[in-house]
């Protein structure tokens, strides 16, 4: 079991808790500092989930769906529901149910179990169920070089051949003015143009391309256009299958130029970035409202006209730094920010996705669109150009079948059911708050709030969400009996899967109540330190966002102080005796990587790449996020075969290989002896295959994770003292700096930093902790 869960911490449940078990009261649960916290992936695929062809029972009073925890009484045919104790009756197809012939979803070891529902299913004819065809609508930035315009045009290309024959695409195109392209006109290329310098209403889109209320086609089914030949339907003008269109569309990239609007010397681009994602929501909007699509927009510079500007057209005015947005000194981030939230509301009330694929070397205005990216689930990517490896690889990885699809699905809905005395605070991470109120809800909002059910307009099989609880009872009211000493969570999604059937899976979760005042032993072994260090990160990030002033670094150093004074053991007032149990020992590791990671030391990037960084932190697993934090590093030399190593300067040596894994990069780094013989080109002389077997393995496991990973993370390969080193000494505790470094070995190596390293900073803390 141990070697199963270190293979596969989250098990079919796709869960990591912060606790395990749970305190009983709202005074116990605050003096475990780290908040009681949930990350579940929802959709992510497991060999041992079941597929069920029919949907789930419902209790009548809290409308949980029937599940292993449910008690049973076979004689009387009734189910009492975990959540809420109703009783009900099981309906007549169930007459067969005995102990012995038990529905699958009874089944003790699937606490997961998925649904597939039938789509509006045409009574005379059962099998010929409509599947909803998935939708692209790709929103392409013009205003740029035309050897960028060329690198992006043969990625479109690309991903046109991969897309499902019956996927419908559109196109808009934007530099100046927005430009819809009507593809069901063949003949010749026919373009609707929009202005670029003025908001526009959903209305005047629809006005403008024709598709007034006669264009409409009905919400259910598959579209009217398709079906009967309907010319004035948005489907067949500018919404058409891939196969259909995809010989117009390529000709159609072919002939397309840079935006051909002069620019006076001195200024920007002028693009209307804002104007165009409207045109596209709109156009959805008419076409496909409730069905799942996406809005794919490749941008290739900031916007500098109408609604949704971040900067100004005069080259002289630089795009808003962090320092700009602490001091409100960004006149247009407010303004931007107002019209992604509404285009937000308006692309989750439709039910669709914005996908941003940013590339260039200044920023874009990710900042100030990752209201409209996260709330509706879309998939980000940034990176320097349209011809690096970043954005083609990711790109191409969007529309990938098979084993390395990322299992797009589309038009989700998430609801959790809780034992009484949970409270949900809210979620962090890609969805939209429905605003549910219930008995479950609590006063306090932390992210998505308010609610106890969540849109996600798009989702994959990576998508986590971090759920965050509250206990609302103040006294021990359920002495620990054997009914009322488990707790419940039950999760349920319902999502169109990439061939638009229905499917609904649902996950209920026990745990263990421990009165915490008595003893605090089962809580410390049911505590998993690398959750903890990914939620309070999270939490620390959403706080930087929201509050005005918020020193992320005490409030992290106060709330490790405290997690060590309550579980740590020690003497009052005597550093040196103060220990702490394995289960919390690497917390403190995590922490000072937190505090020096580019979450919590903003700095040295722009806003972009901070909100870049933030919106894939709160949507990776667990594992995944804690190495954004943590990255992991692995040693290669002769002598021994490639092992983990120390995230410290004291692990470089002239003689050794390190591969640095740091999520959004990774990093070869030769030590100087091996950079030098692989100059001399021993790696080509016959007697030297072990030195060419040794420069191959880092590469080797490197491009494993490449290919596995969304976005495709950045290879940086480079010497000890070359300039690309930084990339790897940035993220090393710095044991050894230029003031304490005197028994340097040769070939280490030292950092220049005023920074504290682990040691010193894990002093302090022991000092502070045992303090009475």
């Amino acid at each position: 079991m141990s070697e199963m869960a270190n293979t596969d911490p989250e098990g079919i449940d796709a869960v990591r808790m912060t606790w395990n078990v749970w305190p009983r009261t709202k005074v116990e649960a605050s003096a475990c500092v780290i908040p009681l916290a949930v990350s579940i992936a929802p959709i992510r695929s497991h060999p041992d989930i079941p597929t069920l062809p029919y949907a789930p029972l419902r209790c009548k009073s809290c409308s949980s769906a029937l599940n292993a925890f449910a008690r049973v009484d076979f004689t009387a045919k009734i189910w009492i529901c975990p959540f809420c104790y109703q009783r009900n009756h099981f309906p007549p197809h169930y007459a067969m149910i005995s102990e012995t012939n038990l529905p699958c979803e009874l089944y003790p070891q699937y606490t997961t179990v998925q649904y597939s529902l039938q789509a509006n299913p045409d009574p005379n004819n059962p099998s010929n169920v409509p599947q909803l065809p998935p939708v692209f609508v790709f929103v392409l930035d013009t205003c740029m070089i035309e050897e960028e315009l060329g690198f992006v045009k043969s990625a479109m290309k690309q991903a046109l051949g991969l897309l499902p024959e019956h996927a419908l695409v559109g196109f808009v195109s934007f530099g100046t003015q927005a430009h819809v392209h009507e593809l069901g006109f063949s003949d010749i290329s026919k373009v609707y143009v929009f202005r670029g310098n003025k908001e526009i209403s959903k209305e005047q889109v629809l006005e403008q391309l024709g598709l007034g209320s006669a264009g409409r086609r009905p919400t259910a089914g598959y579209p009217k256009g398709l079906q009967n030949g309907h010319s004035n339907t948005g489907v067949n003008r500018f919404l058409l299958p891939a196969s259909d269109c995809e010989y117009t569309l390529n000709s159609l990239l072919d002939e397309l130029q840079t935006d051909q609007w002069p620019v006076q010397p001195g200024n920007r681009a002028s693009r209307c970035t804002g104007v165009a994602l409207s045109v596209a929501t709109g156009l959805l909007g008419a076409c496909m409202p409730g069905t799942g699509a996406r809005i794919i927009a490749l941008v290739g510079g900031p916007c500098t006209e109408g609604p949704g500007t971040i900067v100004s057209k005069d080259l002289s005015e630089p795009v808003r730094s962090h320092k700009d947005l602490d001091k409100d000194a960004a006149p247009y981030f407010k303004k931007a920010v107002r019209f992604y939230d509404s285009l937000a509301k308006q692309l989750v009330s439709q039910g669709h996705v914005l996908d941003l694929f940013a590339s260039a070397l200044d920023q874009v205005g990710v900042a100030e669109m990752k209201v409209a990216v996260e709330r509706t689930g879309g998939l980000v990517v940034l990176a320097e150009s349209f011809g690096h490896s970043v954005f083609k690889g990711s790109f191409r990885r969007m529309f990938k079948d098979g084993e390395q699809s990322l299992g797009l699905c589309f038009n989700g809905l998430l609801e959790i059911n809780c034992s009484k005395d949970i409270k949900i605070q809210g979620v962090i991470g890609p969805c939209t708050s429905l605003e549910k109120k219930g008995p479950n809800v609590s006063d306090t909002v932390i992210g998505e709030g308010s609610t106890s059910a969540w849109k996600m307009c798009g989702l994959d099989k990576s998508t986590c969400l971090t759920v965050l609880f509250d206990i609302s009872s103040t006294e021990r009211s359920n002495a620990p009996g054997t009914a009322n000493s488990q707790l419940y969570l039950q999760f349920l999604t319902s999502y169109q899967d990439p061939e638009g059937k229905r499917m609904l899976r649902v996950t209920t979760l026990t745990r263990q109540w421990v009165d915490s005042a008595v003893s605090t032993e089962e809580l410390v072994h049911g505590f998993d330190q690398e959750a903890a260090a990914v939620v309070m990160a999270r939490v620390t990030s959403l706080k930087m966002e929201m509050e005005d002033v918020f020193d992320a670094t005490r409030w992290l150093d106060r709330n490790l102080i405290r997690v060590c004074s309550k579980f740590g053991e020690y003497r009052k007032d005597d550093a040196s005796s103060f220990t702490l149990n394995p289960c919390f020992s690497l917390f403190p590791q995590f922490m000072f990587n937190l505090r020096r990671s580019q979450f919590v030391q903003v700095f040295n990037n722009s806003p972009d790449e901070t909100a870049y960084f933030r919106m894939l932190l709160n949507r990776e697993n667990i594992t995944n996020a804690a190495v954004m934090i943590q990255p992991s590093l692995i040693s290669y030399s002769f002598n021994s075969l490639p092992q983990p190593a120390l995230l410290d300067v004291a692990s470089i040596s002239a003689d050794r290989i390190l591969l640095l894994d740091a999520y959004f990069s990774i990093v070869i780094f030769h030590g100087m002896t091996i950079a030098q013989w692989r100059n001399m080109g021993y790696q080509s002389q016959p007697e030297h295959q072990a030195f060419s077997q040794l420069l191959q393995a880092p590469h080797v496991d490197a491009q494993m994770i490449i290919q596995e990973r969304f976005p495709v993370p950045r290879l940086v390969v480079c010497d000890q003292h070359g300039s690309q080193a930084r990339f790897l000494l940035a993220k090393l505790n710095p044991s050894a700096t230029y003031n304490n470094s005197i028994d340097m070995t040769a070939g280490s190596d030292i950092i220049f930093t005023d920074d504290v390293s682990l040691q010193i900073f894990f002093e302090h803390l022991q000092k502070l902790a045992v303090q009475s």
